[in-house]
C-alpha cells in the first residue's frame, strides 16, 4: 500500500531559530578528562576522595592521587605538603626528593597519555629549588621506551627558593596509548612542584580538545546550557558551583569535588563509588564556557544557583534574606555584567582582562536547575526575588524557570500554575519553563502529541530529555542505540510542529568518556584517541541543519499517519525550500507519495536518510554505524525502509 501525504503551502507556526541546542553538564568526565585538553590528572595535588549518601557527604584529602615515584618506588620520595604555595586557594604542592640521578615522578593521566606521531605538546610546571639546581626532564614513557622528551634547567633565582614557571614543547616520535607522563631530576636532590600541565599544541584556544570541539561545532547548536544540572547546586552548599572562582587565573581556581563522584553510592559499596576521585579543576570555568559558545556560534544559557543544594541529594539551603542568599542574587547580577557589560564596568573589565573585550551577548538565563516547591525551601519565593532583582536592572534578559525533575508529578503541575498566575500580572516574569524527562523510547512515540494542546501563554524549554532503552542496563555506549535515536526523531517532529510553544530544546547529557561514565546514554562519546557522535547526535544534527522558518499545515494527516507508526512534520525555509521529515517506526517498508494541494506530485531534489537495526550503535571501532546518508536520485514516491528517518528537500 502506498500512503499519500499532501503538503500544504499554508504556514502555521514560526520555528524558533534557537530550537535545537545542547546541554553541557559537567558529568562523565566530559570537561576534565574530556573536551578540556589537559592530559594531566590532579595537576595541582589537590584532589579529594569522596564518600557519603544523601545529607551526609564528606571528603578525605588525597593530594597524591594519580602520582607515583619513577622508575621505582624506592628511587624517590613524594610528599604532598603545605607551606609556601603557588596559590593560597590551592595550598598543596609536591615535595620531591630524588634518591638517585634520573629519578622522577609519574602521572597516570586518566587511562594514560595518548600521543600522535609528529604532534606537539605544551608542557608547563612550577618548580622551586630546595637542594637541586640541575636539569629537569619532562618525558612520556611506556615499557621503557621514551616517546617524547624535553628538558629545562632550573633558574638561578631559585637559589632563593622562589617558585618559577617552566614551559617547553615536546614532539611525539611515534603513536602511543596508555603511557606515563614523567618529570625527572638529572641528579640527586630535592625540589618542589605544582600545577603540572600537558596540553596538545593543537588545542582550540589552548583549552579545548580539537576532535571533541570539532564534533560539537559541526552540530551547529543554537545555544548551549551550562554547567549543569545538579553540578550547579552541589550535594552540599559548600560543594556548589561558584562561578566567580572560575574567573580567576588558572592557578587560583579552587579545586572542587564533583557531585557525580558520589553517584550510585550505597551500602553495598560502603558509600564509595569507583569514581570517588572525580574532581573539578575548573580549567573550563564560566569564561571558557562563554568562549566555547562564542567559538561554536551558540548562544550562552548559563544556569545559576538559587541558594539550594540538590534537592535529590541534600537537605541544605540558604535562608531567604540571609547574607549568603543575598550574595547568590548579587552573583547572578554580576554574571550578567560579566557577560554583557562594557570594559568600564567592574565585571565587564574582568571579561576583557581574560581576553574577550566584546560582550558575549547573554540573552537567556536559568534561575535554578531542577528545583521544585517545598514549604521549607520555598523555591517560588526565591524565583520571585531573583526575577525582581534581575529585571529591575536587566529587563531584557529572558529568564528560564524550573518545572522540577519530571513532567508527571505535582511538582510539574504546581510549577506551571505558579508561573501562569504570576505572568498574568507581570508579562516579563518568565520566558520559558525548563522541563526534564528521561523516558523509554515507547514514551517518546506515544507522546509525539505532547505539546499539541499546551496553552501558548508561556514558552517551553525542553531542557533535558533522552530516550533510555530499559532493555539495556549497562552504562556504556550501547545505550545509545538506534531504538532510542529513532524515537527521539519521532518526538522531535512533534516539538517542531509545536515550535510556537517549544522555543528551546536540548538532549542531555552532552559528553561521556568511555570507562568514566556515571550516566548513559549521552550525545557525544570519546575515548583517549577519538570522539564520535551517537545515533541521537545525528538526529539532533539533522533537525538543526534542516530547520525551517515556519511549519506547514498537514492537518489531520499527522494523526492518520501516526496511527500507522509514521511520524512527520513539514516546513518552509527562508529560501522557499520545503522540508519534510518522515519517521517510519514500523518493521515494514512504507511508500509515501508526496503531492501538493492541487494533487501534483512533489519530487525532492535530495533525500537524507538514517536507517539501522534498532540495536545498532556507534563506537570507536565503528563510529558511523548509524549515520545519515544522502541521495539526489529521488522520486515523488518516498520509499522508507523499516525503522528509518528521512528528510526530503523540495525546491
Amino acid at each position: 500500500e502506498i500512503m499519500k501525504l499532501t503538503v500544504s503551502h499554508k504556514k502555521t507556526t514560526p520555528i524558533s531559530k534557537d530550537l535545537i541546542g545542547v546541554f553541557f553538564e559537567v558529568i562523565n568526565y566530559g570537561a576534565d578528562g574530556g573536551i578540556y585538553a589537559e592530559l594531566i590528572e590532579n595537576r595541582n595535588f589537590e584532589f579529594v576522595d569522596c564518600y557519603g549518601d544523601k545529607g551526609d557527604y564528606y571528603t578525605i584529602f588525597d593530594g597524591g592521587y594519580g602520582w607515583n615515584a619513577y622508575p621505582a618506588e624506592d628511587s624517590a620520595r613524594l610528599q604532598v605538603v603545605c607551606g609556601s604555595p603557588v596559590s593560597d586557594e590551592n595550598p598543596h604542592y609536591l615535595r620531591f626528593a630524588a634518591n638517585e640521578a634520573g629519578a622522577g615522578f609519574s602521572n597516570q593521566a586518566y587511562s594514560g597519555i595518548t600521543l600522535k606521531k609528529g604532534a606537539a605538546y605544551n608542557v608547563s610546571f612550577y618548580a622551586r629549588a630546595v637542594s637541586f639546581l640541575g636539569e629537569i626532564t619532562a618525558k612520556v614513557v611506556k615499557d621503557g621506551v621514551t616517546y617524547a622528551e624535553g628538558s629545562v634547567h632550573m633558574a638561578e633565582e631559585d637559589k632563593m627558593h622562589y617558585w618559577h614557571k617552566y614551559t617547553l614543547t615536546v614532539t611525539a616520535s611515534d603513536d602511543v596509548n596508555g603511557a606515563l607522563f614523567v618529570l625527572a631530576l638529572a641528579e640527586k636532590g630535592t625540589a618542589e612542584f605544582d600545577f603540572v600541565s600537558m596540553i596538545p599544541a593543537d588545542a582550540v584556544a589552548g583549552v579545548f580538545r580539537k576532535d571533541t570541539f570539532e564534533i560539537l561545532q559541526s552540530l551547529k547548536p543554537a545555544f548551549m546550557r551550562f554547567p549543569g544540572g545538579c553540578i550547579v547546586e552541589g550535594n552540599t552548599m559548600s560543594n556548589r558551583y561558584r562561578f566567580k572562582d572560575t574567573l580567576k587565573r588558572i592557578e587560583d581556581r579552587k579545586c572542587n569535588w564533583n557531585r557525580w563522584a558520589v553517584h550510585n553510592n550505597r551500602k553495598e559499596n560502603d558509600f564509595h563509588s569507583e569514581f570517588s576521585h572525580y574532581n573539578q579543576t575548573l580549567g573550563i570555568g564560566y569564561y571558557e564556557f562563554f568562549l566555547l559558545c562564542d567559538l561554536i556560534g551558540a548562544k550562552p544559557l548559563p544556569v545559576m544557583n538559587v541558594g539550594m543544594a540538590c534537592q535529590y541529594q541534600s537537605y541544605e539551603y540558604m535562608e531567604i534574606g540571609s547574607a549568603e542568599f543575598e550574595q547568590m542574587v548579587q552573583d547572578t547580577l554580576d554574571l550578567i555584567e560579566f557577560a554583557n557589560g562594557d570594559e568600564s564596568s567592574e565585571w565587564g573589565k574582568v571579561r576583557a582582562q581574560l581576553g574577550h573585550k566584546a560582550p558575549f551577548g547573554l540573552e537567556y538565563l536559568g534561575i535554578g536547575n531542577e528545583q521544585w516547591q517545598m514549604d521549607n525551601t520555598d523555591f517560588f519565593a526565591r524565583y520571585k526575588i531573583f526575577e525582581q532583582r534581575i529585571h529591575a536592572k536587566y529587563p531584557e534578559i529572558k529568564l528560564i524557570g524550573s518545572a522540577g525533575p519530571d513532567v508527571t508529578s505535582n511538582h510539574y503541575t504546581d510549577a506551571w500554575e505558579f508561573y501562569r498566575k504570576e505572568k498574568k500580572n507581570n508579562p516579563n516574569f518568565v520566558y520559558a519553563i525548563d522541563e526534564h524527562y528521561y523516558m523509554p523510547p515507547k514514551w517518546f512515540l506515544e507522546h509525539n502529541d505532547f505539546y499539541d494542546n499546551y496553552p501558548r501563554d508561556i514558552k517551553v524549554f525542553a531542557g533535558e530529555y533522552a530516550a533510555h532503552d530499559p532493555e539495556i542496563n549497562i552504562a556504556h555506549v550501547s545505550k545509545n542505540n538506534w531504538k532510542a535515536g529513532i524515537s527521539e526523531a519521532a518526538f522531535l517532529t512533534g516539538i517542531e510542529r509545536n515550535a510556537d510553544v517549544v522555543a528551546l530544546s536540548s538532549y542531555a547529557p552532552l559528553f561521556a568518556r568511555v570507562n568514566y561514565t556515571q550516566w548513559a546514554p549521552d550525545l557525544i562519546w570519546m575515548d583517549e584517541n577519538t570522539s564520535w557522535g551517537t545515533p541521537s547526535y545525528y538526529v539532533q544534527k539533522l533537525f538543526s541543519k534542516f530547520r525551517a522558518e515556519s511549519t506547514l499545515d498537514l492537518g489531520d494527516q499527522i494523526e492518520k499517519l501516526r496511527a500507522q507508526g509514521i511520524y512527520c512534520s513539514a516546513g518552509e525555509t527562508e529560501d522557499k525550500t520545503t522540508i519534510v521529515k518522515l519517521v517510519n517506526t514500523t518493521d515494514n517498508e512504507v511508500s509515501i507519495d508526496l503531492e501538493n494541494e492541487e494533487g501534483k506530485a512533489l519530487t525532492p531534489v535530495k533525500e537524507t536518510v538514517m536507517c539501522a537495526a534498532l540495536t545498532d550503535y556507534n563506537c570507536a571501532k565503528n563510529p558511523m554505524c548509524v549515520a545519515p546518508k544522502e541521495t539526489v536520485e529521488c522520486s515523488s514516491e518516498i520509499k522508507m525502509a523499516p525503522q528509518s528517518f528521512i528528510i526530503v528537500e523540495i525546491k
